[in-house]
């Protein structure tokens, strides 16, 4: 099995399933650091073409955008069990989960002091 650090940069873009999770607004308790999902997404998701719509310029963009790479996908606490690059780290097979397509609302409808009220606990996280 291929280890994340032998894949070339077009197969690591393939492991993506574009299921959007990753570019789902979260929240952070302060004071237990727990994670908490919304169904708020990122402005420059597509939902249509299940992708950023930025993505060349997505950290330039939006400065918190992780890009995932092979040396920190171990390291980011917050991937959702489902998303093909952990289940690639943790040696599970590719996982076929939903996609957020119709289950989610682009920030720019949802004023921050609203973020709280859509927390989410989707089985398929």
């Amino acid at each position: 099995m291929k280890k994340p650090q032998d894949y070339t940069p077009e197969e690591w873009e393939d492991i993506c399933t574009r299921c959007g999770k990753c570019c789902l607004l979260k929240l952070q308790d302060e004071d237990t650091d727990e994670i908490y999902y919304t169904d708020v997404i990122c402005r420059y998701y597509d939902m249509e073409k299940g992708c950023c719509s930025e993505y060349q310029d997505r950290c330039r963009l939006v400065p918190h955008c992780l890009k995932l790479a092979p040396e920190n996908v171990d390291k980011i606490e917050w991937m959702p069990p489902s998303c093909a690059y952990r289940a690639l780290f943790e040696a599970h097979p590719k996982p076929a989960g939903k996609s957020v397509k119709g289950r989610c609302i682009s920030e720019v409808l949802v004023p921050e002091e609203e973020l709280e009220d859509h927390i989410i606990d989707w089985e398929d996280l």
